[in-house]
């Protein structure tokens, strides 16, 4: 026997989310042209072989669309040093890749200069799930950089990752945490 389950208020959801801390990230394609993409930290490796990853996008937004269109996407993680980049791909779409220096990968997908690390996907499926869409995409290119530290969204605010070591070095000799 199935119960009802009452619909919980939004606000209170989004601030329970917003207690998740999360890396950030832009997601990115090409499009007749155009280029587009957004701020995301809703995404997660699936499967290392093959390697897939899934990334949640707003149903309906312009860089969705794009996407669906043009069956492949770029990711770009992003360094704790680029706030602005990230501020830059939230809101009005018109002038995102003004203010960010990218490279466009052989296929067109616009990368992130300077990111953690660079994916470029090809679209599997897309997936409605209220009000957002779920693609997962295999990725097909991959490159990281030797160093650096991720930025990180909690609470609403940007910040800065700090690994525990004392715990790590105590608790994790030889292994993996």
């Amino acid at each position: 026997m199935r119960s009802t389950l009452q619909t919980i208020d939004q606000m209170q959801f989004r601030k329970a989310m917003s207690r998740f801390a999360t890396g950030v990230a832009i997601l990115t394609t090409e499009y007749q042209g155009q280029r587009y993409g957004m701020t995301i930290n809703s995404l997660t490796s699936v499967s290392l072989d093959p390697a897939q990853i899934l990334v949640c996008i707003n149903a309906g937004s312009p860089t969705g669309i794009a996407i669906k269109n043009s069956k492949v996407f770029g990711i770009s993680l992003l360094t704790e040093d680029q706030t602005f980049a990230s501020r830059s791909f939230v809101g009005p779409t018109a002038a995102r890749f003004d203010a960010v220096a990218s490279t466009d990968h052989e296929l067109g997908v616009p990368l992130i200069d300077g990111a953690l690390a660079n994916m470029v996907c090809r679209v599997e499926n897309i997936f409605i799930s209220g009000d957002h869409e779920i693609a997962i995409g295999e990725v097909i290119e991959c490159t990281h950089a030797p160093e650096g530290e991720p930025l990180v969204f909690f609470g609403g605010e940007y910040g800065k990752f700090e690994v525990a070591r004392p715990f790590v070095e105590r608790n994790c000799a030889g292994g993996v945490a």
